[in-house]
């Protein structure tokens, strides 16, 4: 097993295996991972701000009230990965396989995730605002009570997926793709008027 500190900045790591490794609270700022193994490790308040992830593997891994801000992460693994209370502002998902996915709540608010393959992932309660889902596939997803305003979900497949209770204040539907897609009456009186329609009580 690599030596690893669990605090750095500006540091390379290529090629480490960190599988099952237990990171606690750590920090990493401006770091970049090259086929770094994460598989089934830990974090708990850890820290990831403005780094770069290539080819790097998650799978299995359970993170809990940890932060990966603006970080750019690409052609990487989240094959089963829990992400619990977990803040993901301004990460940019490229290329990575995203499911299956746990999330229990927390913010994700500016990500984005486009063209990806999130059916039947339940984002409830997750604050997804000004999130880009552009193209990606949310079929059968739970987005119960998520806050979506001003989300992108330009070609976005909304088939089977739950919008009931979600905040989509500033958000197109009509860009979307719904078919059977479950909305409360807020969301069905937006759709409307996104079509045209004078919705008067």
């Amino acid at each position: 097993m690599n030596e690893k500190p669990l605090h750095a900045e500006g540091r390379q790591f290529t090629d480490d295996d960190w599988y099952g490794d237990d990171l606690g609270a750590a920090r990493f700022v401006d770091c970049t991972f090259t086929r770094v193994d994460f598989g089934e490790a830990t974090t708990n308040g850890a820290t990831f701000e403005g780094c770069t992830f290539h080819n790097c593997s998650f799978g299995s891994s359970v993170h809990t009230t940890t932060a990966f801000v603006w970080c750019d992460i690409r052609r990487s693994k989240f094959f089963d990965v829990t992400f619990d209370g977990c803040k993901l502002v301004g990460t940019v998902f490229s290329d990575c396989t995203m499911r299956p996915l746990t999330v229990r709540g927390g913010q994700w608010q500016s990500v984005t995730i486009r063209g990806a393959n999130l059916s039947k992932i339940d984002f409830t309660g997750v604050d997804l605002r000004e999130a880009d889902l552009s193209m990606s596939d949310l079929s059968f997803a739970v987005l119960t009570k998520a806050r979506l305003d001003r989300a992108t979900l330009r070609e976005t497949r909304l088939d089977d997926a739950d919008l009931r209770g979600a905040s989509l204040d500033g958000v197109d539907l009509a860009s979307a793709k719904l078919r059977r897609t479950k909305l409360d009456l807020a969301g069905a009186v937006l759709l409307a008027e996104l079509h045209g329609a004078d919705v008067t009580p």
